[in-house]
């Protein structure tokens, strides 16, 4: 059984090598209190464990103790069989324990589609994968795997994800999907259906929109959610304009409906000629303009290369959505879907720009583009846009 301590400022990681069993583990404790006493000053501690392949009651002490000392505390890469010992002695419940991922490869794999925080590829007949842009943690991977499941149990038609891996140095989350296509694929190979898919995408919608998500959930708030990624992006626009922004946002009224946020039509699979989701990194709950405007800014005022985004040409996408909205609000009186399809677009100036937020790393043209936009979008008609939202609190 050997032992190494490396910190870096702060930072240390502890890694485990061998069997630590009850014949090693009081001379183990000794070298690790050791490598602790010369190590200077530690903040935060790992436990590296991919290479432990044994661990007995001993050996869990010694990692209790260390939690105990240590705060935060984490192990990470363990094996199945580490994993089972500490899951079923309540140790994964009492401190963060990452189990190792698999490694998988997307050489040669279909791109499904391109985002904002990943690429999606088809693996095989069965499984699609997610790999997250480089620089994205595990937290942030484990959010997305959590919400999925979450929404999927409160009745969100959504594909089950079943397991974090990593793709080379970045990580992936699998998904199930048998012999599925994005609803983009779908119109580009048969545009004259449009009508008939608009209604699906409406349909989809709707049923999202119908699911309460209760008080003790872990969905976050959504309009919270957006408010925190719009003062993101003052690095880019002066104050006077995120406070326009702001101001936006202060008129959607609070509501729990369940929202995915990014239903655009790359996110949506065809499965035996039904709609589900996909890519549930930005789920919440609020009032469903919020989920419409996201949608909008996607699929009628995307700033960026529309084909390669969202799959089809951009006339084709529009009129995707303008038949969709329609049938959203089927049965509606026309002056009050008049409105609401104004209240829709007022909103979708929020997401236009607080995307941004989801990188720090754009190329300065991109930016710029933003910033003349907002000008043309929002500064020019500051005042109608707020006028339109201040009718919000009369959508129930």
């Amino acid at each position: 059984m050997t032992t190494q301590l490396i910190n870096n400022e702060g930072e240390a990681t502890l890694t485990l090598c061998g069997r630590l069993d009850t014949a090693v583990s009081s001379q183990v404790s000794s070298d690790i209190q050791q490598l602790l006493d010369t190590a200077g000053n530690i903040q935060h501690l790992t436990v590296d464990a991919g290479q432990l392949s044994y661990i007995s009651s001993s050996g869990l002490r010694i990692l209790l103790m260390l939690a105990k000392r240590f705060k935060p505390f984490r192990i990470i890469g363990v094996n199945p069989e580490v994993y089972d010992v500490l899951n079923m002695t309540g140790f994964t419940k009492m401190m963060t324990v990452e189990r190792a991922l698999r490694q998988l490869s997307v050489e040669g794999c279909e791109v499904i589609g391109v985002g904002g925080v990943g690429t999606v590829f088809r693996l095989n007949d069965d499984t699609i994968i997610k790999v997250f842009r480089e620089g994205t943690t595990m937290d942030e991977v484990l959010k997305e795997i959590t919400m999925s499941k979450e929404a999927f149990v409160m009745g969100m038609p959504t594909a089950i994800s079943f397991d974090v891996v990593k793709v080379g140095e970045q990580y992936g989350l699998v998904y199930e999907l048998l012999q599925a296509q994005t609803l983009s694929a779908c119109l580009k190979q048969a545009p004259e259906r449009v009508d008939e898919l608009a209604r699906k995408y409406a349909d989809l919608f709707r049923q999202l929109h119908a699911i309460q998500v209760p008080a003790d959930s872990s969905v976050p708030d959504a309009l919270e959610h957006e408010r925190n990624q719009v003062m993101h992006i003052r690095r880019y626009f002066p104050q006077e304009k995120i406070d326009i922004l702001l101001q936006i946002l202060d008129t959607v009224p609070a509501s729990n409906r369940l929202l995915h946020l990014d239903l655009q039509a790359k996110n949506a699979m065809i499965q035996n000629d039904e709609l589900m989701l996909i890519d549930m990194g930005e789920v919440g709950y609020g009032h469903p303009i919020l989920d419409l405007a996201h949608s909008y800014s996607a699929m009628v005022t995307l700033v960026g290369d529309y084909d390669k985004i969202i799959g089809i040409p951009r006339e084709l996408g529009t009129e995707l959505w303008n038949r969709a909205i329609d049938y959203y609000f089927e049965g509606l009186p026309a002056d009050e879907v008049a409105l609401r399809k104004e209240q829709i677009k007022a909103l979708s100036c929020v997401r236009s720009f607080s995307w941004l937020a989801l990188s720090d790393s754009f190329p300065e043209a991109v930016v710029n583009e933003c910033r003349t936009l907002f000008d043309e979008r929002v500064t020019r008609h500051s005042d109608y846009l707020l006028d339109i939202c201040q009718t919000l609190k009369d959508w129930e």
